[in-house]
């Protein structure tokens, strides 16, 4: 078994088609890790907003037991920002449109939807300061996103994915990443770099 620290990028690998069969992840193994990151992120919900509904019976893999009991980092001020799902959900292809519907400083967030109303999962947030453009070129997180996809196609799910802009960020870009962190450190999103580790899935090469 390899170590937990050394896992092939099972995402990544998946997209270029350099990923063995003995590394592809099974149906069990991604809804295990989607609902470990799912617990979490509803216990954050509830703590912040009392909007969460608890995940229904039957749906909360083994991992997750571990992951209540463990106590919960408080992140200063997260009501700072309205809760990420009441913003209005756009295609990821929203820059492809004649008029990109956002425009200035924002914080941005990206979420999957496959598992159903009530459990969506916060993969990647980020900040710029032009929204309409962030997203146009080159961003590791689509990368992340595309793997991600075939993976859950593979594993017989339906890739339901969404972006959402939170455009009252601050225009100064210190105070604004400032509060990028203070919203990774609460929703802790598993693409977002910083993150990784903690989810135990490595979503860079390893050899970069």
């Amino acid at each position: 078994m390899t170590p937990l620290g050394r896992q092939p990028d099972l995402f990544e690998a998946s997209a270029t088609g350099a990923l063995g069969p003995e590394w592809q992840l099974s149906a069990e193994g991604l809804r295990a890790w989607q609902e470990r990151v799912l617990v979490f992120q509803l216990q954050q919900r509830q703590q912040s907003y009392g909007l969460a509904p608890g995940p229904t019976p039957g749906q909360i893999c083994l991992f997750a037991e571990a992951e209540i009991a463990q106590p919960v980092p408080m992140a200063p001020s997260p009501l700072a920002v309205p809760d990420p799902l009441d913003l209005i959900a756009e295609s990821l292809q929203f820059w492809r449109w004649p008029e990109p519907p956002h425009h200035g400083a924002a914080l941005y967030f990206v979420f999957d939807h496959s598992l159903g109303r009530g459990q969506d999962l916060l993969l990647y947030l980020g900040e710029t300061c032009q929204a309409d453009r962030r997203w146009k070129g080159e961003h590791d997180c689509k990368h992340y996103l595309a793997a991600y996809g075939e993976t859950l196609v593979r594993c017989g799910q339906t890739p339901r994915l969404s972006i959402r802009f939170w455009c009252d960020a601050p225009r100064d870009t210190r105070r604004r990443r400032q509060l990028e962190q203070t919203q990774i450190r609460h929703w802790q999103p598993p693409f977002n770099k910083e993150c990784r580790q903690r989810w135990q899935t490595p979503f860079q090469n390893q050899h970069q």
